[in-house]
C-alpha cells in the first residue's frame, strides 16, 4: 500500500510544537509520527517535504454556508462540492455546511442534494453532517436570517423534519421559543448537537435550556441578547450565559469584523480554548471579490454586499454572514488577539472535533486518527492540504 510521508515539519500538537518531525500516512490514516532523523523510506512512498513549516491538523469548521460563489442552499450537488473545494484551499479538511431559515420544503431538498454530494465528494473537505440553523428563531435577534420564515417549533413540522433526514448532526435555534424545550430534549435523545442561536432569552431561560441538552452557543455576541431592562430590573442575556455556565461550549467568528480584540480576547480570557471552537459562517462570497452577492439560495436568499472583509445588508444595519476562510481565523487570534499557535489551531482543529464528537478520528495528529493534515507557513498560508491521506490542494500547482 502506497504511503503518505510528510517529512521535516514543526508538528502542531494540542499542547506543544515538535521540531524536524516526519508523519506516516498510510491507508488514510497516520500510522506513525517519527524524528525525521528515523523514517525508513520505500521507493513507492509519495514524499513531502515540508522544508521546517508548519504541520497541523486538519481544519474543522462546525458552522458555514459557502463559498466560492456557491451556497448549500443553492439546492445543487455542484453546491456543496464547489464549496468544500474553495475551502480545502485555505485548510479545511471537515465541515458541517449550514442551512438557513427557509421554508421546509427546502429544507428537504436540501437533505436530498446533500446525501448525492456525499457520494461524489474527493476533492474537496469532508463532510461531517447538516446543521439546521433555523427557522426557529427570536424575531428581535434574527440579523440576516429572513423574517418570512421565521416560526415557532411545532413538534409535528420539527419530527417530520428530523425523520426526513439521517445526516442532521446539528440543530440552532432560540430556545425561549414555546416548545423549544422539547426540541432540545428531542435532539438530545438523538445524539443531535443542540445549540443556542438568534435568541432574546435571559440568562435563567438558557440556564434551563442547558438542563435539557442545549450544550453550545452559536456565533456567541452575533444575534443574541446581553444585558437589558424590563420594567427598571436588569437581566444578564445569552452572553452572559455563556459565561456561568462553565460547561457550555460557545463558537466564535474570529474574522476580526464580527468581534474587535478586546471581545476575542475576552472570550479566549474566560472559556479558554478547549471550549471555543473557531468558525467561519462563511457564505457563498468566502474567496470572492468585493461586491454584490447573495446569502441563501440564488432564487431565494437575499442580497447582500461584501465591503471590508465582510457580507452585509444592504442598508449596512447588520452583519450577513462572514466571508472568511479557516486559515484567516488562526491569523486572527494569533495576530489580533495574541493567542498562542497552538491554542489557536486547537480552537480550528481539536476543540470543534469534540463538540461534533468525532475527535476520535478528528481534530489532532495522532496514530490511527484520519490523516488530516495542514502545512501552512509561519503567515498561516496554507501550502499542502491533506485529507484522509490523499493530498487534495498543493498551493504550488494553484494560483488563487
Amino acid at each position: 500500500m502506497k504511503r503518505l510521508i510528510i517529512e521535516k515539519g514543526k508538528v502542531i500538537f494540542p499542547d506543544y510544537i515538535a521540531e524536524d518531525v516526519s508523519i506516516v500516512c498510510e491507508e488514510g490514516k497516520i500510522r506513525s509520527i517519527v524524528p525525521s532523523a528515523d523514517v525508513f523510506f520505500y521507493d513507492s512512498d509519495e514524499r513531502i517535504n515540508a522544508s521546517g513549516q508548519y504541520v497541523s491538523p486538519g481544519f474543522v469548521d462546525i458552522h458555514l454556508h459557502g463559498g466560492g460563489g456557491h451556497d448549500f442552499m443553492d439546492g445543487t450537488v455542484e453546491a456543496f462540492l464547489g464549496a468544500a473545494e474553495l475551502h480545502a484551499r485555505y485548510g479545511t479538511t471537515a465541515m458541517v455546511p449550514t442551512t438557513l431559515t427557509s421554508t421546509t420544503e427546502e429544507l428537504m431538498n436540501t437533505f436530498s442534494v446533500y446525501r448525492e454530494a456525499v457520494k461524489v465528494n474527493s476533492k474537496g473537505a469532508k463532510f461531517l453532517g447538516l446543521h439546521l440553523e433555523g427557522p426557529y428563531f427570536s424575531y428581535n435577534q434574527r440579523g440576516a436570517q429572513d423574517p418570512r420564515y421565521l416560526r415557532n417549533p411545532e413538534r409535528e413540522e420539527y419530527m417530520h423534519i428530523l425523520e426526513s433526514s439521517e445526516d442532521i448532526v446539528r440543530w440552532s435555534l432560540a430556545p425561549e421559543l414555546p416548545g423549544a424545550l422539547d426540541l432540545g430534549r428531542e435532539l438530545l435523545s438523538r445524539n443531535i448537537l443542540a445549540a443556542v442561536a438568534h435568541s432574546d432569552a435571559v440568562c435563567e431561560e438558557v440556564e434551563l435550556a442547558f438542563k435539557d441538552g442545549f450544550s453550545h452557543i452559536t456565533h456567541l455576541y452575533s444575534g443574541m441578547s446581553s444585558v437589558t431592562r424590563r420594567h427598571a430590573f436588569r437581566y444578564a442575556g445569552v452572553v452572559e450565559a455563556a459565561y456561568l455556565i462553565d460547561d457550555m461550549t460557545v463558537e466564535i467568528i474570529a474574522d476580526g469584523v464580527h468581534l474587535p480584540r478586546p471581545l476575542l480576547q475576552f472570550v479566549y480570557k474566560f472559556k479558554g480554548a478547549d471550549k471555543i471552537a473557531l468558525c467561519t459562517d462563511s457564505m457563498r462570497g468566502a474567496g470572492m471579490p468585493n461586491g454584490d452577492s447573495v446569502l441563501g439560495s440564488l432564487h431565494e436568499g437575499q442580497r447582500v454586499i461584501i465591503e471590508g472583509g465582510v457580507a452585509k445588508l444592504p442598508d449596512r444595519s447588520s452583519f450577513a454572514g462572514s466571508v472568511a476562510t479557516a486559515d484567516r481565523m488562526i491569523r486572527t487570534m494569533v495576530n489580533m488577539a495574541e493567542v498562542s499557535l497552538t491554542d489557536a489551531v486547537k480552537m480550528m482543529t481539536l476543540t470543534p472535533a469534540r463538540i461534533m464528537n468525532v475527535d476520535s478520528r478528528k481534530g489532532s495528529i495522532k496514530p490511527g486518527k484520519d490523516a488530516d493534515l495542514v502545512i501552512f507557513d509561519e503567515d498561516i498560508r496554507v501550502l499542502y492540504t491533506v485529507s484522509e491521506g490523499t493530498v487534495i490542494y498543493d498551493a504550488s500547482l494553484v494560483s488563487r
